[in-house]
């Protein structure tokens, strides 16, 4: 089981529940009750609440054991009740997991003595043994790794672990806590404990609970900095309690603590995210949807259902190559470009319309078209696709998400796309609506990326996604978004290979700034046949590098880029600069002969920049 879990730990982050005394507290527990003795008393409630973090999406639930030691047990008069209430906690989140059928890991929860007294009156073989007590039980109730959490003392730490090294198969995640000033209560430094943890045998490092997430993620940058071979997990607090008419309240959103989720994840590279007090379901399902939109999170792929019977006769797919003009152009060996051109905010199409047909005029290929870039509220690219394909002749890659769509709305969505003329996908999860200019707006991702290819293809055998016979099928040209820069690069492949076998046709790179990157993705996937079109964008200024670098997922700007931006200074000599890089990233890109087209996407949607960046392909034709 420790290699299971390890190995889904390093393929992409895991999401991990969050609180369950915070929860148990909304629902009128009172603060003095012994929480882990309602695994005994009120076990139905507690399965409730691991029942709601499985449905919102986590694949850690952790028992209902944190306080489940002699120790503090004894101070409810229940230290004679370790073995029950720990056996108890297991079997309640192993059964949870089983009724929702959920893929997920049961995590013993173990936290501290309590009262910091008693650590320093006990001593090392003191708390050796009462650690040993509570986690001899949860491993033999059949827990799949452990969390020794919330600790703030060094000592308490060295006896769970110290416990935790006699089981060879467990794999082992420390969590330390940690004050306003990025030190715990004795001092220590992030750094030097994540070190420390990890040489005693800990798997996974990290910190939880503490005063909320934005200070955590100076935390955990120190860990990180202490070693690139530290898988790191972060569980924050979801802020600050304040009490309020009688109630401890957490004032943190979920909106919030997903935010700081993918800045865990892009930052210091946390593997393990989930939340600590304050934190409820709705903070899980929110970060849940942030890491599968950034393409963070697990794959959950939709199945399609058995063909239902039928007597109609099987329908023949459109031949890829006459799909549309791109795609001839691809399987003739030929180097097409494309430009990124953003639907306008209101109901006038005539800039967007002039830009296009001056790239037509100047030999471009074909024009992308986003969808709902940075989630704001734009023209329907579906209807500009379709106006641009009708009034300027040059083919439209119309960008599809399946951020705003269910799977009904999705599947109708593309047929009727088909019958305004649109060949050309690019098929991509989407930005999350809490990027952009509606924070309130919510996101849907029936599926991912993955799933929506799997359905398009469905479409392109004439078939929806249950199976069933439509009449003549689609004929989709499917492109795919792929990442050479992902900071686990390992898990971005593993989702290329996916999409290729869910149907794609050929791939386009997130913007490429350094080609290194770029042909290190390139020989690791030499046995997948697709054309590659690489990302290129001329940026505009140091600023746009360091908004770009900092705040798009999946968008890495190298640190030599930005400094020559930053050289640069700002306005013509900055946009000459920004231009002048790009060229060469393309240069050294066509040096592969994987890469069979360029997709520019320069700022603001502006036509001429682009122009600049293709002269030198275009000039001939």
């Amino acid at each position: 089981m420790r290699q299971r879990f390890l190995e889904r730990v390093q393929r992409a982050p895991i999401l991990c529940d969050g609180a369950m005394g915070t929860v148990l507290y909304e629902r009128g527990v009172f603060v003095n009750r012994c929480f882990d003795e309602l695994n005994l008393s009120q076990p139905s409630l507690v399965l409730e609440v691991h029942h709601e973090y499985l449905r919102a999406g986590a694949e850690i639930i952790e028992t209902n054991t944190f306080g489940a030691n002699r120790i503090k047990l004894a101070g409810h008069g229940l230290e004679d009740k370790v073995g029950e209430i720990n056996t108890a906690g297991v079997l309640l989140a192993r059964r949870a997991i089983e009724e929702t059928k959920k893929d997920a890991f049961v995590a013993g929860s173990v936290g501290p003595m309590g009262n910091p007294r008693h650590t320093l009156d006990l001593g090392l073989a003191q708390l050796r043994h009462i650690y040993q007590e509570q986690i001899d039980v949860l491993v033999g109730a059949g827990i799949d790794v452990l969390f020794v959490e919330t600790i703030s003392r060094r000592e308490e730490m060295a006896a769970a672990l110290d416990v935790a090294r006699g089981y060879s198969d467990l794999a082992v995640v420390a969590l330390m806590t940690f004050g306003d000033d990025g030190h715990t209560v004795q001092g220590d430094s992030p750094g030097n404990l994540a070190r420390w943890m990890k040489d005693q045998g800990a798997d996974v490092v990290g910190c939880n609970c503490s005063t909320g997430p934005r200070a955590m993620v100076d935390v955990l940058n120190e860990m990180r900095a202490a070693g690139d071979d530290l898988v790191l997990a972060a569980m924050p607090n979801a802020g600050s309690p304040e009490f309020v008419e009688g109630r401890y309240i957490y004032f943190s959103s979920p909106e919030y603590m997903a935010t700081y989720a993918r800045r865990f994840v892009r930052g210091p590279k946390a593997h393990l995210v989930g939340g600590c007090c304050g934190t409820t379901p709705d903070h899980v399902r929110e970060m849940r949807a942030y890491l599968r939109s950034v393409g963070s999170g697990q794959v959950e792929l939709i199945e399609p259902q058995q063909p239902t019977e039928t007597t109609e006769a099987p329908v023949t797919p459109v031949p890829v190559e006459e799909r549309s003009r791109l795609s001839a152009r691809l399987a003739a060996g030929e180097f097409v470009t494309s430009v990124e051109i953003s639907p306008p905010r209101g109901v006038d199409p005539t800039k967007v319309l002039a830009a296009v047909t001056r790239l037509r005029d100047a030999g471009v290929d074909a024009v992308n078209i986003p969808d709902g870039p940075r989630a704001s509220a734009r023209m329907s690219p579906m209807a500009l696709s379709a106006i641009i394909t009708r009034e300027v002749g040059i083919e439209a890659i119309l960008h599809y998400c399946c951020r705003d769509r269910n799977l009904l709305g999705m599947q109708s969505d593309l047929l009727g796309t088909h019958a305004l003329g649109i060949r050309n996908l690019i098929v991509i999860t989407g930005d999350p609506p809490k990027l952009g200019d509606y924070p309130q707006a919510t996101a849907v991702f029936d599926v991912d990326s993955i799933g929506l290819t799997r359905i398009v293809s469905r479409l392109n055998q004439g078939l929806d996604l249950g199976g069933n016979p439509l009449g003549p099928p689609t004929s989709f040209f499917v492109g795919v978004g792929v990442n050479p820069g992902a900071v686990n690069l390992d898990e971005e492949i593993r989702r290329f290979r996916l999409k290729v076998e869910a149907g794609a046709h050929c791939a386009y790179t997130q913007p490429v700034f350094d080609p290194t990157r770029l042909f290190t993705f390139l020989s690791r996937t030499e046995d997948i046949p697709i054309p590659i079109l690489v990302g290129i964008l001329p940026l505009n200024s140091h600023r746009n590098a360091e908004f770009f670098h900092n705040e798009v997922p999946g968008m890495d700007v190298p640190e030599d880029v930005r400094e020559r931006m930053r050289a640069a200074g700002n306005g013509d000599e900055a946009k000459k600069v920004g231009v002048q890089i790009a060229k060469e990233a393309l240069a050294l890109a066509r040096t592969s002969p994987r890469i069979r087209g360029a997709y520019v996407m320069p700022p603001f949607g502006r036509a001429a920049r682009a122009l600049d960046v293709l002269e030198d392909i275009v000039s001939g034709r």
